[in-house]
């Protein structure tokens, strides 16, 4: 599925007992499919061949995202790539099916018009028929990993079904990997215990604000040999920038006082060792050794040499040993 030979200058780290290789520094590819505002084609292509270009080699999509538009124009950008040089994940439990009569817009904070609709689907043949619609949208001809999208509500039918219909795709070849994506710890912790999961993407709950998953999750990785992505790192925004705005979002809403402050007490800290905010935010999971990669939303070039910058920055080993002597950081182990 994924050559061991690395010729980008990112590092890798192994998704445990796969074989499948990640940069360190994945691409979220939700922004250029029209998140929160819409992005241009030509924009979306130029930020995927600038990620292409900064050596780059993990790419995470969703049929969520867009309404299948992210899965197309990453497909796009990377079809005439080496295959074998990129690893692309994707998600199971939401199929798109045509929106009677069709909206004007998405109803799920995607600036894209509202033909498609999504209907939950955790059973085994809405499996197999969302990894067949990915690769029609996508153009490739296997995705790398395969996760679950979001069963909070479906607990029972991701451990009965969906479960065992990745793990027949998994032993057949057709992924390399798979697991479960989730905005929460408690339930990914639960999968790594009852199921054969190889991998959690975790979003917002192991950042350099908060390390709730550090209760739960990680360890429970470390003892059961699995690997975590840590997604939403910035914890939507808030930890993206080198000042903190009055403005800025966390959890997707108005941050409220007390989140902001921590946020400005964490930038001014980076600031006394010479660092910045976002490159702390980046690197900090990276610190934990069941963490394989760390997966950013990226919407233009921009963003994309600005996440390229602060994963390169040097930052001292004193900053972590400040911040947790301040309260305002936990040991990593």
């Amino acid at each position: 599925m994924n050559s061991v030979v690395h010729a980008a200058d990112l590092p890798y780290r192994e998704i445990r007992r796969t074989g499948v290789h990640l940069t360190t520094l994945g691409f979220g590819a939700a922004p250029i499919a029209g998140l929160y505002r819409a992005v241009d084609e030509t924009t979306a292509r130029a930020t995927i061949d600038a990620a292409w270009e900064g050596g780059i080699r993990y790419f995470d999509t969703a049929p969520h995202y867009g309404l299948g538009l992210s899965e197309g124009r990453l497909g796009e950008a990377l079809r005439d790539r080496p295959r074998d040089d990129v690893v692309v994940s994707s998600k199971v439990g939401r199929l798109l099916i045509p929106r009677t009569p069709p909206t004007a817009r998405d109803d799920e904070l995607f600036e894209v018009p509202g033909d498609l609709t999504r209907r939950r689907d955790y059973s085994r043949d809405g499996v197999l028929r969302s990894l067949d619609a990915t690769l029609q949208r996508t153009g490739l001809n296997h995705v790398d990993v395969l996760y679950i999208h979001d069963p909070d509500d479906y607990w029972r039918e991701a451990v009965e079904d969906t479960v065992p219909a990745l793990v027949e795709l998994r032993e057949a070849g057709v992924v390399g990997a798979i697991g479960v994506g989730m905005n929460q710890s408690a339930m990914p912790t639960r999968f790594i215990q009852h199921t054969d999961v190889d991998v959690v993407m975790i979003a917002g709950r192991y950042t350099l604000l908060e390390q709730g998953a550090a209760d739960d999750l990680l360890p429970t990785a470390l003892e059961h040999g699995r690997s975590v992505v840590a997604a939403a790192v910035f914890n939507s925004g808030l930890l993206a920038h080198e000042q903190v705005p009055d403005t800025a979002t966390y959890n997707y809403q108005q941050a409220s006082p007390d989140v902001l402050e921590r946020a400005r007490l964490l930038a001014s800290a980076c600031r006394e060792y010479g660092t910045t905010l976002p490159a702390a935010a980046l690197q900090f999971p990276l610190r934990h050794p069941a963490v394989a990669s760390v997966v950013v939303g990226m919407r233009s070039p921009k963003e994309v040499h600005h996440n390229l910058a602060a994963h390169a920055e040097h930052i001292p080993d004193e900053l972590w040993a400040d911040l947790e002597h301040r309260g305002l950081l936990r040991p990593v182990l």
